[in-house]
């Protein structure tokens, strides 16, 4: 579907505006304070869940909690199993929600803000509602801790949390022997020369796998991961840019021929040299245990012969979906 570029814009708009303005997660026992701010108490583990964020079902399958799911959002395809569920839409009416008979909807900031009427109403009818969007990897490791409490699988949660921890840290040993690191500009949103502020979890990942953010000193857009820069302070890095990586996702497509015939771009020594790397947003941006496929596949990018044959030993037993997803972007929209 091709969406005129006003709407787009103003998707993209709600969708950071969202981010920023969410409530600091936390969890106290049975009692969880949401992206929203509201303060809910978890007597007992959900058992009818709607998600309709894909980190949101990601997570749940991960946690062991599928099926518990009744219903997921449109376009999701990870894992497999998840094309097995029912599809709904913040679009639908109330009635469709209501006839599923949930007891837990799951959202993110974004379709809080956009459709408060709907959740409203839903929360009217006694279905409890929870919205959930981590800013930071600190966050990550509550909202997964929140998860894990609204389906009864606080374990699984902590051995998530417990798992991502060791393979960064294995990760983060080996790259530590890297002698001259590649330094890397990491294109967020192409039209608008936009990066990823530097704690947010895109960079995270690029610094687990060995990578330098030329763009350390960016700053965040009203609070979001995503930081202005400008073209003019990309081409004065032009000649300390090794490698230039740019994610692709519903609000940014790039191609390497994009980037290429970007005017001025020829200053970028990654540019000039070929070094363009795509990766899916999917892998770097959603919270989820997929961020140590996004580090191993952005490592093979940077450092193929330290990363190429160790995906196992390094804890991303995804290891070659997330390249194998960038192979195929590269394929379909590449002349």
């Amino acid at each position: 579907m091709n969406l005129p570029k006003a709407l787009l814009m103003a998707m993209v708009s709600l969708f950071w505006v969202g981010v920023a303005d969410a409530a600091q997660l936390a969890l106290d026992d049975d009692r969880l304070v949401d992206s929203h701010g509201r303060k809910i108490t978890v007597a007992a583990p959900f058992q009818r869940i709607i998600s309709l964020y894909g980190a949101h079902t990601e997570n749940l399958f991960t946690l062991g909690a599928g099926s518990q799911l009744i219903g997921v959002g449109r376009n999701e395809d990870w894992p497999r199993d998840v094309k097995n569920k029912p599809v709904h839409s913040y679009h639908d009416g109330l009635e469709k929600f209501l006839s599923a008979r949930p007891d837990l909807v799951i959202v993110r900031p974004m379709i809080d803000r956009g459709y408060s009427r709907l959740l409203q109403r839903l929360e009217e009818h006694g279905v409890t509602v929870v919205s959930l969007q981590p800013r930071t990897l600190d966050q990550m490791f509550v909202y997964w801790t929140i998860l894990g409490k609204l389906c009864g699988r606080s374990s699984a949660a902590q051995q998530m949390i417990a798992r991502f921890k060791s393979s960064t840290d294995r990760i983060r040993q080996r790259t530590a022997s890297i002698a001259s690191k590649k330094r890397v500009y990491f294109e967020a949103i192409h039209n608008r020369m936009r990066t990823f502020a530097p704690t947010s979890m895109p960079i995270f990942v690029l610094e687990a796998a060995g990578g330098v953010n030329v763009a350390g000193d960016a700053k965040a857009r009203r609070g979001s991961n995503i930081a202005d820069f400008g073209k003019e302070r990309i081409l004065a890095l032009g000649d300390q840019i090794d490698v230039y990586l740019a994610q692709f996702g519903p609000m940014n497509r790039p191609t390497r021929e994009l980037i290429k015939k970007e005017t001025g771009y020829g200053l970028i020594r990654a540019v000039r040299q070929g070094h363009i790397h795509l990766i899916d947003e999917k892998l770097v941006s959603r919270p989820t245990l997929r961020l140590l496929t996004g580090i191993c596949s952005v490592g093979e990018m940077l450092y193929p012969d330290l990363f190429s044959r160790e995906t196992e030993a390094l804890g991303c037993t995804t290891g070659q979906l997330g390249l194998s997803a960038r192979e195929t972007y590269s394929k379909e929209k590449q002349p």
